[in-house]
């Protein structure tokens, strides 16, 4: 059977209110907040990525799960903010989770859905008997431009 045995997250500590955001560029909060159903957002610290917040993630998810980094076969990171453009996210995830070195790493990237893909990626490992288990995670940093609905 293939389930769920365990699941982290983390959400970075720093907080911004949507006031803050529309008074800085002259518009209008209370649209903002009935239009985007938005009250403050969440804002990664200077040295905080994809990367950083899918360790912290994957990290709360193992202590969870109480599994083993040794029979995790599979990493897939989904994100549409993986901070480098060659060099992969998983494999950085992996050596911080101290998972590997056999085991199979993507990085997915699709806007909205490339977390839940790697859960399905994941299960369907898992499903086939190629791995015991897999670690889905799904992280990302906003890219919005300045002004843009993506900042609130």
């Amino acid at each position: 059977m293939v389930g769920i045995c365990g699941y982290g997250a983390y959400v970075p500590r720093l907080r911004i209110k949507a006031e803050e955001i529309a008074r800085i560029w002259g518009a209008d909060a209370d649209s903002i907040k009935a239009g985007l159903l938005v009250e403050e957002k969440s804002v990664p610290e200077s040295d905080e990525d994809a990367i950083t917040i899918s360790v912290e993630a994957g990290r709360n998810a193992l202590e969870m799960a109480k599994v083993s980094t040794a029979d995790i076969g599979a990493l897939y990171i989904g994100s549409e903010s993986h901070p480098y453009a060659v060099k992969p996210s998983g494999t950085v995830v992996a050596e911080a989770l101290g998972i590997g070195p056999y085991l199979s790493v993507v990085d997915t990237q699709f806007a909205c859905r490339a977390g839940t893909t790697c859960m399905y990626l994941c299960a369907g490992l898992v499903k086939a008997g190629y791995v015991k288990y897999g670690l889905a995670i799904g992280a990302d940093t906003s890219q919005g431009m300045p002004g843009d609905a993506l900042e609130y």
